[in-house]
């Protein structure tokens, strides 16, 4: 079992005024002494876990958590059809980040995440490299077009038919209403179009449609990282209903929009990250977002370093977890 380091209580908390209504939640644990860090959580929509914090030694760090717009505990609440979502993309949680950064006294800071939070940590750092001292990522993923079509489309070629069910539940009748696995491949792109019918169908009036779509994204999460050996039973399926609600609206959104990130855009700028340390831990067995990115990324990174786990999928395993913290031990020397 990975050892973890006791889960303290948080020293401070508050609701970070936005100025445009929305509300996010942060709290800070550990050292207020310490080195600061800061947890920037996946999805988009999954909010903050407090397990998180327990890979952050809390003599030495000071652990930054928050809820990116729309979940967990900030507000207005993404299961809130009423939710106005246009006021929800990735550069407004670039402008959180640097507001919260402001609001808590914070010169520079440490990013670590995973999966989403992958994209919005580069994001983040592309747009103010002097902000931050180091980076720790686990999933590397970019939010790329081709990683979204992969992720919601072309990994249907190792469940068909759970895509199928997938695709034909893209519609309010639930039947037929994504692109057929021809089509899809004759055009390219599917995956975002899937995610596009997606949220409209969590936009809507009726809210069985919405509960419905929502398990059903979910439902295909699941089989993506069933194979995982280290994975949890249908651990998307699992979500309670109103953080479910939340995590889908959110996720189709984004990857509708293509995370409104210029298709390669992270990997093209990742330049400006020249002189932040970095360390890149990334499953071998993941199937949701593939090696090759990680892969791509140090080499157009000169000062990260990739671990690959080799029993690791996208939910991790006990291997992967004692890399991050061991590598948050490591930044914590500096």
């Amino acid at each position: 079992m990975a050892e973890f380091y006791p889960l303290v209580e948080p020293y401070d908390r508050g609701m970070l005024d936005t100025g445009d209504g929305n509300l996010v939640y942060w709290e800070v644990g550990g050292n207020p002494e310490g080195k600061p860090a800061v947890v920037v959580h996946g999805g988009p929509g999954s909010g903050c876990s407090q397990r998180n914090r327990r890979y952050f030694d809390p003599e030495r760090y000071k652990v930054i958590l928050f809820d990116q717009r729309g979940c967990g505990r900030s507000t207005p609440h993404a299961g809130d059809p009423a939710t106005d979502m246009s006021l929800n993309t990735t550069h407004h949680l670039i402008a959180d980040m640097e507001r919260l950064r402001e609001h808590l006294g914070v010169e520079r800071w440490l990013l670590f995440g995973g999966s989403w939070g992958s994209t919005l940590i580069l994001a983040y750092a592309e747009r103010h490299p002097e902000r931050v001292s180091e980076i720790v990522i686990c999933g590397v993923t970019n939010s790329r077009r081709a990683e979204i079509d992969w992720l919601y489309h072309g990994v249907g070629r190792f469940f068909p038919e759970q895509w199928a069910r997938f695709q034909a539940n893209a519609s309010p009748a639930g039947q037929g209403g994504g692109p057929t696995w021809e089509e899809a491949g004759g055009r390219g792109g599917a995956g975002g179009r899937l995610a596009a019918a997606y949220a409209r169908l969590m936009a809507d009036a009726d809210p069985a449609v919405r509960n419905k779509a929502a398990v059903d994204w979910c439902t295909w999460e699941d089989a993506v990282v069933s194979m995982e050996p280290n994975a949890a039973p249908t651990p998307y399926g699992n979500t309670p209903p109103r953080e479910m609600l939340a995590f889908v609206r959110i996720a189709a959104h984004y990857f509708a929009h293509g995370a409104w990130l210029e298709e390669g855009a992270l990997l093209r700028d990742a330049g400006r990250l020249a002189g932040i340390p970095g360390i890149l831990i990334h499953g071998r067995l993941d199937l949701s977002s593939p090696l090759e990115t990680a892969w791509r990324l140090i080499h157009a990174w000169p000062d990260a370093r990739l671990h690959v786990v080799d029993d690791s999928g996208h939910m991790g395993s006990d291997g992967m977890r004692d890399l991050i913290r061991t590598s948050l031990d490591e930044f914590a020397q500096k």
